[in-house]
């Protein structure tokens, strides 16, 4: 059986892509036929001095002469599990749970650890941010207050002369009122 399995893997190597899907189309048996073989027919095409050309047909299941059922496979022996074994089995996969759940919770403790960690840092900057903010803030303050009491000087110095003129200016008058008169 293995021989003419390797027999038609070697044929359909050899056959041309072509040559094999029209065979799939054309299902009914040639005369020509070289080996025939349950569904499986294989015919020789040409002989040419470079080689030969098989074509494979493949019958439909449907269309092959037997009807039965196709037997299953066999399957393999069922060999008695002891309850040691078993045992056993069920240790290494509490063992493989416990480690999944292990994993899973150091996995979950760095995660959670980074986002402490970034938190914390937006809280430093924003801390950081805060102090320049309120440093600028007094900073803006003092100067204004600065300009306003110094705007405010000016304003008296001013009033002050203003005063000083007049004083001197009545005395004027006084004085040429006295001369005239």
């Amino acid at each position: 059986m293995t021989s003419t399995v390797s027999a038609y893997t070697d044929k359909i190597k050899e056959m041309s892509m072509l040559s094999l899907l029209c065979s799939c189309f054309y299902t009914q048996p040639h005369p020509n036929s070289l080996y025939q073989y349950g569904d499986l027919e294989v015919k020789g095409l040409n002989k040419r001095v470079s080689g030969q050309s098989f074509e494979v047909i493949l019958k439909d299941p449907d269309q092959s002469g037997d009807k039965s059922q196709p037997q299953p496979l066999p399957s393999p022996p069922k060999r008695e599990v002891s309850l040691e074994e078993l045992q056993k089995r069920l240790e290494a996969a509490e063992e493989r749970r416990k480690s999944q759940e292990a994993l899973v919770l150091k996995q979950l403790a760095e995660k959670r650890e980074r986002v402490q960690e970034v938190l914390h840092k937006a809280r430093e900057e924003n801390d950081i941010f805060s102090k320049k903010t309120e440093e600028k803030l007094i900073q803006k303050m003092e100067v204004n207050k600065e300009n306003r009491e110094a705007h405010l000087n000016a304003l008296k110095q001013r009033l002050r002369e203003k005063e000083v003129h007049a004083a001197e200016v009545r005395r004027n008058k006084e004085l040429q009122a006295d001369l005239s008169g």
